[in-house]
C-alpha cells in the first residue's frame, strides 16, 4: 500500500507540493480502503474517519434529503467539508461499482494544513477565509465608512444664532455643525454656509442657522465603503458627508477624513462623468471601464469590490444622462424615480452588462404630463446604450410603456404578480425585486417595496412558485467528469459562469430575501442579512458566501484575462484553461450551491 500511495500521491495536487518525507509519512498513515457496489463509505451526520481520495470506481455524493449532488471519479476527494467543520459529514457518500479508495486519517488532514501553507490553502473553505490570500490594501476601496468617519459629531438645533455656530466651530476646530431636530438630522451648514450665505448678505447675528443650513443633506450609512463617500462628495462637490442609520446620526466623513487614504482610481472616473458636457463626453469615460476593471483585479480587490466600484461609475452616468434629459426637454412636469434592476439594481455590474431600468411617476399626470417622459426615457436609455450600456433584449427599459407608470400602476403590477403568478409573472417579479433607486424622488419608492415583500412573503403559493424559478438555472456538474460543459456552437466545450454559476446563488439570495422580508437587494447582503435573521443557518449561508466568491471571481478574473488578450469580455469559461487545483475548487463551489438549491427546494414545497 505505502508504494502505492505514493506514486499517486506524487502527482496529484497538492501533495505534490509536500516534501518527499512529509509525502512518504503520509503514504505510511494512509489507508486503502476497497468498497463494493452500493456500499456507503459514510452517512449524513456520521463522524468521519478522515478525507477519502478515489483511486478507481465512482462514488456519488448526496444531500441530506437523499438527492444526488455529484458523482466522483479518480483523482478526486471528498469529505473535506465535514472535516472542516466539526468532522461531521454534511453530505452522503456511496459507491455506485467497485471503487478503491485512499482515506487520510482526520488528525493527519489536520496536521498537514497546519504544517503546509500549499495543503491548507487547496482545502480552505473558500476565499472569505484570509488565511492564504493576499492583504488588500488599506484604501477607500476595501475600508468601511464606520472607520473612516468621526462619531458623534458636533450638532445643534435649528433655532441656534449664527453668532453662536460660529463659536461653536471655532472653540471645537471643526468647519460643519449637524443641524438635529429631536433626534433627527435635518440639515447641515459649514464655514462656507456662514461666510456665502450669512456674512456675503450680511444678516443679523441672531439669524437663526436654521435658515441658512443645507436642508436634507445627502448622507450614506455606516455600511457604505469609503470609495462610496469619495465618490459622492466628487459628483456632487461636497466637502462634508454625514452617516445616518436608521434616520439617526452616528458620525461624519470630511474630506479631511480622505486624506490619509489613498483614492481610488474609481474616483477619476466617477468625476468626469459627473460633469461630462455630452453623451460623447460619457462614452469616452465608460470606454476605459475594461481596463479598470484589470487594473483593480491585479490591485488585489475582491469581487464584490470591484463590481460596486464599476457600478458606481454606471449610477452617476445614469444620473448625468438624467440631467442631460431635464436641460433638453425642460423641468419634469412631475416627480418621477428612475430605478436600475439587475446586476446594475444590485451593484453587481462586471465588464459585460446590458441595460434594465423603469420610471415611477407620480399619479394624477395628464397624458400630456406623461407624454413628457417618452423622449426623456428615451434619450436616457440612448445615451446609456452609446455609453457601452446596451439595450435590454428582453425591452426591461423605461423607453417601454408598461415599465414607465405611475406610482399606483407599479403597485398594482407587484399585486398582480403576487395573486396570480404565471411564468411571466414569476420572471418579472425576479427582476422587479432587485429594483434600486439612481435618481428622481426616492420617495415615490418608499413603502412600495416594503409592502410588496410583506405581501409576497405571506403568500405560500407565490412563494413556492418563485422558488421554482429560482432553481431552474442548473449548476455545470456531471455525473462523471465533474463539470459539464456546452455541448455545441460557439461556446462549445465551455461552461457559463453567469447563468450556471453566479446567477443560481443571485436567485437563492433573492429567495432568501423573500422570505424574510429583507430589503437587502445585492446578492451578498441578502446572504449575510438572511444568515443574521435565521433564514438560512450560519453553516449554510457561509458556505454559500464562500462558493459565491469563488465562481464570481472566477468569473471576473476570466474577463480580466480576455481583456488583457485584446478579447471582449464574456462569461464562458473552458474548463481545460483551468489547473487541477482551480477545477477541484470550482467543482466543490457547485456542489455548496447545488446543495442549497435543494435545501431550498425541500423547505418551500417546490412546485414542478
Amino acid at each position: 500500500m505505502t508504494e502505492t500511495a505514493f506514486a499517486f500521491l506524487q502527482n496529484l495536487h497538492p501533495y505534490d507540493m509536500l516534501s518527499t518525507k512529509a509525502l512518504q509519512g503520509l503514504s505510511v498513515q494512509a489507508t486503502r480502503i476497497d468498497v463494493a457496489k452500493d456500499d456507503d463509505i459514510y452517512r449524513f451526520g456520521e463522524t468521519l474517519d478522515g478525507l477519502y481520495i478515489i483511486l478507481g470506481g465512482r462514488i456519488q455524493i448526496r444531500d441530506a434529503a437523499g438527492t444526488e449532488i455529484s458523482q466522483l471519479q479518480r483523482k478526486n476527494s471528498f469529505g473535506e467539508r465535514g472535516l472542516l467543520k466539526d468532522g461531521v459529514s454534511v453530505t452522503a457518500a456511496r459507491a455506485l461499482e467497485p471503487s478503491q479508495l485512499i482515506c487520510i486519517p482526520a488528525a493527519v488532514f489536520h496536521k498537514l494544513r497546519a504544517d503546509s501553507a500549499a495543503f491548507r490553502q487547496f482545502f480552505s473553505r473558500g476565499t472569505t477565509d484570509g488565511q492564504d490570500q493576499p492583504a488588500l490594501k488599506s484604501d477607500l476601496s476595501s475600508v468601511a465608512v464606520a472607520t473612516l468617519m468621526a462619531r458623534n459629531p458636533v450638532t445643534c438645533g435649528p433655532d441656534m444664532t449664527i453668532k453662536e455656530a460660529a463659536a461653536l466651530m471655532q472653540a471645537r476646530r471643526i468647519s460643519c455643525l449637524c443641524i438635529v431636530g429631536k433626534t433627527k438630522l435635518i440639515g447641515i451648514a459649514t464655514t462656507r454656509d456662514l461666510s456665502g450665505k450669512a456674512l456675503a448678505r450680511g444678516l443679523p447675528h441672531n439669524t437663526a442657522i436654521g435658515e441658512i443650513m443645507t436642508a436634507n443633506p445627502r448622507t450614506l450609512p455606516p455600511t457604505a465603503i469609503g470609495s462610496d463617500v469619495l465618490h459622492l462628495m466628487m459628483e456632487h462637490k461636497l466637502g462634508h458627508l454625514p452617516i445616518v442609520l436608521a434616520g439617526k446620526l452616528v458620525g461624519i466623513v470630511t474630506q479631511t477624513d480622505l486624506t490619509r487614504f489613498q483614492a481610488s482610481s474609481t474616483a477619476i472616473f466617477v468625476s468626469d462623468a459627473a460633469h461630462a458636457p455630452s453623451v460623447a463626453d460619457l462614452a469616452n469615460v465608460t470606454r476605459r471601464i475594461p481596463e479598470l476593471l484589470v487594473q483593480l483585479l491585479a490591485s488585489g480587490h475582491r469581487h464584490d469590490i470591484v463590481t460596486r466600484m464599476i457600478t458606481d461609475i454606471a449610477d452617476v452616468v445614469t444620473r448625468r444622462l438624467l440631467a442631460m434629459a431635464e436641460e433638453k426637454y425642460g423641468p419634469p412636469p412631475s416627480r418621477y424615480l428612475w430605478l436600475a434592476c439587475g446586476s446594475q439594481g444590485r451593484q453587481e455590474q462586471t465588464g459585460v452588462s446590458d441595460q434594465d431600468n423603469c420610471l415611477i411617476l407620480e399619479d394624477g399626470l395628464s397624458e400630456n404630463q406623461l407624454a413628457y417622459f417618452e423622449p426623456f426615457a428615451q434619450f436616457v436609455c440612448d445615451g446609456l446604450d452609446a455609453c457601452g450600456y446596451i439595450y435590454c433584449p428582453g425591452d426591461m427599459m423605461a423607453t417601454n410603456p408598461r415599465w414607465r407608470q405611475p406610482v399606483s400602476v407599479w403597485r398594482d403590477y407587484f399585486d398582480w404578480w403576487i395573486k396570480s403568478p404565471s411564468k411571466e409573472a414569476q420572471m418579472l417579479a425576479s427582476v422587479m425585486f432587485d429594483l434600486r433607486a439612481i435618481g428622481g424622488d426616492e420617495a415615490l419608492f418608499q413603502g412600495l417595496k416594503s409592502d410588496t415583500l410583506a405581501k409576497a412573503a405571506a403568500n405560500s403559493i407565490f412563494t413556492a412558485h418563485m422558488a421554482s424559478n429560482a432553481l431552474t438555472q442548473a449548476t455545470p456538474l456531471g455525473l462523471l467528469r465533474g463539470l459539464v460543459t456546452i455541448k455545441s456552437g460557439e461556446h462549445r466545450n465551455k461552461i457559463d459562469l453567469k447563468h450556471n454559476g453566479v446567477v443560481p446563488v443571485v436567485d437563492l439570495g433573492r429567495m432568501y430575501a423573500l422570505q424574510g422580508k429583507l430589503e437587502a437587494v445585492n446578492t451578498r447582503a441578502r446572504i449575510g442579512a438572511a444568515i443574521a435573521s435565521g433564514v438560512v443557518s450560519e453553516s449554510g449561508g457561509r458556505d454559500l458566501l464562500d462558493a459565491y466568491d469563488l465562481v464570481a471571481q472566477t468569473r471576473l478574473q476570466h474577463q480580466a484575462t480576455s481583456i488583457k488578450l485584446g478579447k471582449a469580455p464574456d462569461n464562458f469559461l473552458s474548463p481545460l484553461s483551468l489547473s487541477d487545483f482551480e477545477r477541484s475548487h470550482l467543482r466543490d463551489a457547485f456542489v455548496v450551491i447545488k446543495t442549497m438549491q435543494s435545501a431550498l427546494m425541500q423547505a418551500r414545497g417546490v412546485l414542478g
